[in-house]
C-alpha cells in the first residue's frame, strides 16, 4: 500500500461509516470505527466504487459529524486564521474538507478488515486532548505508526483534528504548504484553488 492510501485510511478511515455515533473515550471510538469501516466496505464496496455520489455523501455525513474540520482548518491556516474574515474562514474550512475527499475518497475503497490495529493506550486520558496510537498494516506486512489527535469540543464530544504518520503531522505539513501559497497568491486564490479541486469530489466524473 502506498503512503497515499495510508493517508486515505488515516484521514477518512478514522471515521465510522454508520449513522450511530461511537460512544466512549477516543481509543474505544477508533476501535469501533475500524470495525464499522470494515463491515461497510465488505457490504457496499462495489456499490460505492460505481457511485461516486454515494461515496461522497457517506463520507460527508460521517466526517462533518466526527472530524473537527473547522478546528483543523484553522490550524492549517496558521497565522492567517486571525487575518481572515469569518466568510473566508468558512469558505476555507469547506474547501479544505472537500479537497481531502477529492484526493483521498476513492483510495479509501481499498480498505480491508484488519488494516488498522489500535494499540494499547499509554498514560492517563486528558480531559481536553489526547492521542490514540494505531498501526496501519500495508500490503507487504509493514506496520506504519499512525497517531490520531483528539480534542474535546465545547459540547463535550471527542473529535479528531490531526493525523500523525511516522511522526509527521498532516496538519503541520499541509499548513506549511498553504501558508507558503497564501504568502505568494493571497488567501482568496488558495480558497478558489481548493474549491475547484473539491469539485471532483462533488460532481460526477462526466459532469
Amino acid at each position: 500500500m502506498s503512503l497515499f492510501r495510508i493517508l486515505a485510511v488515516s484521514l477518512l478511515g478514522l471515521l465510522p461509516f454508520a449513522p450511530a455515533q461511537a460512544a466512549g473515550d477516543p481509543p474505544a471510538i477508533v476501535q469501533n470505527i475500524a470495525d464499522q469501516l470494515a463491515e461497510t466496505m465488505e457490504a457496499r464496496r462495489e456499490e460505492l466504487m460505481a457511485d461516486r455520489d454515494a461515496l461522497n455523501a457517506m463520507i460527508d455525513d460521517v466526517v462533518l459529524r466526527h472530524f473537527d474540520t473547522e478546528y483543523a482548518a484553522l490550524l492549517v491556516l496558521g497565522r492567517y486564521a486571525r487575518e481572515a474574515t469569518p466568510q473566508q474562514r468558512q469558505r476555507f474550512t469547506r474547501a479544505f474538507y472537500d479537497s481531502l475527499v477529492a484526493r483521498y475518497g476513492e483510495a479509501l475503497l481499498q480498505y480491508t478488515r484488519g488494516q488498522v490495529k489500535v494499540l494499547p493506550f499509554r498514560g492517563e486520558l486528558n480531559d481536553r486532548r489526547t492521542t490514540v496510537r494505531t498501526e496501519v498494516i500495508v500490503n507487504d506486512g509493514t506496520r506504519v505508526p499512525v497517531d490520531y489527535a483528539f480534542r474535546r469540543t465545547k459540547s463535550g464530544e471527542w473529535k479528531a483534528f490531526d493525523v500523525v504518520i511516522e511522526g509527521i503531522s498532516y496538519v503541520t505539513n499541509y499548513r506549511n504548504q498553504v501558508v507558503a501559497e497564501i504568502d505568494k497568491a493571497g488567501i482568496d486564490a488558495v480558497i478558489t484553488r481548493l474549491e475547484q479541486q473539491g469539485l471532483s469530489a462533488i460532481e460526477p466524473p462526466d459532469a
